[in-house]
């Protein structure tokens, strides 16, 4: 069973797949609703831990300025894609929330064998299974119930789906096979695009059908509504870590601006992800300050003393550039200064709740 728990010595790669192995037998262990931060990886390529992270990320074509590239870094998390010449240097505008994880086994045609599993127990919440509906193609959606609350995971590009909304799995349970469904891939690029997500609300329906006249086949598991993490460091971490939590994994990103909202009213995201309330203040504050990192991420929601009647942005790292590069549009302007875009509205009433 290919995989890894987020757990390991300094031993060296050989004790850390060696209990891999033994991944099936553990499971039994634990059940489909655990809330232990078991992690594995999800096909048979392990090569994120080696000294060439080109074998294990799928590369995307680039052409900057005339010159043509195929970067490996370009299926890593983060600010990744689309190369842009500014007053700040060139920098990478366009955010790609999971990992592309390329395949090991293809067939003598080419098409990928590999097999996908879940990199933890949970529920199957939605499946997906009609390739043109979305970017992703074929997905299936996993929600994980932890401790600190629950997170989605996402399997996208499939060739194939193997469960049902509703089943139990564990790490030994196959979801799909890896595949180049979905828009702007080819067989030579077939790759999982592997995601870890919070979600923002459980009345997404609501807030999509009031922006988009396209219909939402996804209910509450359209990407739009899943916040994806850094699901490698968050592997790395563990290794380092295996008590780490939810709060403190989150608790190291970098704070990239803070918006501060009105008090009226409850936030659902708190009462999904408690962790997230920090700070010591009044049980009714006169606003929150809600932080995020540049990828829109929320962090943390801050009770303030300080009255607003509209969201407003407070701080922003400042930048040569204009803030819209760096944030996915969701914020304008540039140096110290910053406000929400259109764009930035919508989403923060995503993330507050308040449509």
């Amino acid at each position: 069973m290919p995989g890894m728990w987020g757990r390991a010595e300094g031993q060296g790669m050989n004790r850390l797949f060696s209990l891999a192995l033994l991944l099936p037998a553990l499971a039994a262990l634990f059940p489909a609703d655990s809330a232990a931060w078991e992690l594995q990886l999800p096909t048979v390529n392990r090569a994120i831990f080696s000294d060439d992270p080109s074998a294990f990320y799928m590369y995307t074509d680039r052409n900057f300025e005339g010159v043509k590239s195929q970067p490996w870094t370009a299926g890593q998390y983060g600010f990744v894609r689309d190369q842009k010449r500014t007053a700040a240097g060139v920098i990478l505008t366009k955010f790609h929330e999971g990992l592309d994880i390329k395949p090991v086994k293809r067939d003598g045609k080419g098409v990928p064998l590999d097999l996908v599993h879940p990199i933890s127990a949970g529920t199957v919440v939605h499946v997906s299974t009609e390739p043109n509906q979305s970017s992703y193609g074929k997905y299936v959606v996993i929600r994980h119930d932890w401790p600190e609350g629950p997170l989605y995971s996402l399997y996208a590009h499939l060739m194939e789906t193997r469960v049902r909304t509703g089943a139990k799995v564990g790490p030994q349970d196959p979801v799909g096979r890896l595949g180049y469904t979905g828009e702007g891939i080819d067989r030579v690029r077939a790759h999982l695009h592997l995601e870890l997500n919070l979600m923002l609300s459980e009345r997404f329906e609501s807030w999509h059908a009031s922006r988009f006249q396209t219909p939402n086949h996804h209910g509450n598991y359209n990407g739009l509504n899943l916040v994806g993490l850094d699901l490698a460091r968050l592997y790395f971490e563990l290794r380092e870590d295996p008590a780490l939590t939810l709060a403190s994994f989150l608790g190291r990103e970098r704070v990239h601006h803070k918006v501060r909202v009105p008090a009226a009213g409850k936030f659902p995201l708190l009462a999904r992800y408690p962790f997230l309330r920090k700070g010591p203040g009044a049980a009714n504050p006169e606003s929150w300050e809600i932080h995020f990192n540049r990828s829109g991420v929320p962090l943390g929601f801050h009770p303030s003393s300080i009255p607003t009647g509209e969201p407003v942005v407070v701080w922003v790292e400042p930048s040569k550039t204009y803030h819209a590069y760096l944030t996915r549009g969701r914020l304008s302007g540039s140096g110290s200064t910053a406000t929400l875009s259109s764009s930035g509205l919508s989403y923060l009433s995503l993330v507050t709740g308040r449509f």
